[in-house]
């Protein structure tokens, strides 16, 4: 674990002052396209079930409610024009960057559910997948993203916190590309 949290801390600092120009580009778009901030703040449920804030780019309207992604189809879009080439590129997830040099998130990980989520976070505490932290990415992502339900999201990142290796985070990082450049599973 010492050596993915000093991965993460590297890969964070140095990724954050890269991306610097992009990340303010964003953030700029973002306010050209609709009121309100460009950050959006949300408490998701970190590792041994406590809250934090996830920092993302706003890809909603201001007042959208707090419902997981797959709920938000039954509502009418309430999606920006920028947020929706924002998500189809997961370049709203850049800003969990801080979260993770800030050790609340690590890159790879199970997903943080939403803090509502209370059925879903029921089911990762009896399957010990809080006793990982919560990553950007991680194997359900590649296996699925938003398209899985419940059930096989807690199976997948079970099957990862029971099978990690330094190894196998960095595959899972080189198919998070794969699976972004396919736009597989992004809703």
């Amino acid at each position: 674990m010492f050596w993915k949290r000093l991965t993460d801390l590297l890969i964070s600092f140095v990724a954050l002052a890269c991306l610097a120009p992009l990340l303010l580009l964003i953030a700029l778009a973002i306010k050209l396209d609709s009121p309100g901030p460009a950050i959006f703040r949300q408490k998701r449920v970190g590792r041994f079930g406590k809250l934090f804030e996830i920092y993302k780019f706003r890809t909603m309207n201001v007042g959208t409610p707090d419902l997981a992604t797959d709920k938000m189809q039954l509502l009418p879009s309430p999606i920006t024009r920028i947020g929706e080439f924002l998500r189809k590129t997961s370049l709203d997830e850049l800003p969990q960057l801080f979260n993770v040099a800030l050790g609340e998130m690590s890159l790879v990980g199970p997903r943080p559910a939403l803090y509502n989520q209370t059925e879903l976070t029921a089911k990762r505490m009896a399957a010990g997948v809080l006793e990982f932290p919560p990553g950007i990415t991680g194997w359900a992502q590649i296996n699925g993203r938003d398209e899985l339900p419940d059930d096989v999201k807690v199976t997948a990142d079970q099957w990862y916190c029971r099978n990690w290796r330094y190894t196998l985070d960095w595959q899972i990082i080189f198919s998070t590309f794969q699976a972004v450049l396919s736009k597989r599973g992004a809703i």
